[in-house]
């Protein structure tokens, strides 16, 4: 009797450890549930108060710039052949590609003389093309470039939903194609008008380094780090350091 005793009273023992193990299990998993909920929380928050800065920020830029953008489409009709814009195809977030605007600041036969001058090409890490005197660009051209004005109709796409104020340059297709694992966690995020290595000396910064910048701000992304950058931006622009 004792024994049967002892044993009804170890099984009793094993089966409340048992339901013990379970209920720690079960608040562990609600505690998990509800750390993950207030996270996707956190990140839904942060996207949407990023996407309305972006749309408030963009149509006011157009609005108030709006005397600018029409000047210089007059200047670069008047002075030289072909359309006020260049539309050229660029690769955004997740490899989605779409249209991307600018002031055509060169010549309209560029891309067909951009393999003559590839052999020129002075970004040392071979995947973009840059190149400091660059025969394909108007004179009007190298005012607005220079001044980071040909960039302005970015805003529209900014207020589109296809690129950020802030975040990595958008590469061209053929960039990406020459991107290694590791250059393409710029493509994470949408791309921006303005970046941290924009503002760190533009095209005079090698690619490899663009990319770390890109992976640092990746990381530590916020909209108090969005405003820093776009007004650094500004000194960036009128120093005109590495605008080529």
């Amino acid at each position: 009797m004792s024994k049967m005793t002892n044993r009804q009273q170890r099984l009793e023992e094993d089966i409340q450890r048992v339901l013990g193990e379970m209920r720690e299990r079960k608040t562990l998993h609600h505690s998990s549930e509800r750390r993950m909920w207030a996270w996707r929380l956190t990140v839904r928050l942060s996207h949407m108060t990023k996407r309305a800065f972006d749309i408030v920020f963009s149509l006011l830029a157009v609005i108030l710039l709006s005397p600018l953008l029409l000047l210089v489409a007059i200047l670069i009709k008047v002075t030289s052949r072909g359309p006020v814009f260049f539309v050229q195809i660029r690769v955004g977030r997740f490899g989605r590609q779409f249209p991307f605007y600018k002031f055509r600041s060169m010549y309209v036969d560029a891309e067909k003389r951009k393999a003559e001058l590839m052999a020129q090409n002075q970004s040392a890490d071979g995947v973009i093309f840059k190149m400091k005197n660059d025969p394909r660009i108007t004179p009007i051209g190298r005012i607005i470039r220079r001044t980071s004005i040909d960039e302005l109709p970015q805003f529209m796409n900014v207020f589109f939903g296809d690129m950020s104020l802030v975040g990595p340059r958008p590469p061209l297709p053929s960039e990406v194609k020459l991107y290694s694992l590791e250059d393409r966690k710029r493509l994470m995020v949408k791309p921006g008008l303005t970046c941290l290595w924009q503002v760190s000396g533009r095209s005079d910064i090698p690619f490899k380094q663009q990319v770390s910048l890109d992976k640092e701000y990746i990381r530590s992304q916020s909209l108090w780090k969005d405003i820093t950058i776009l007004l650094r931006t500004v000194p960036a622009i009128l120093s005109g350091k590495g605008a080529y």
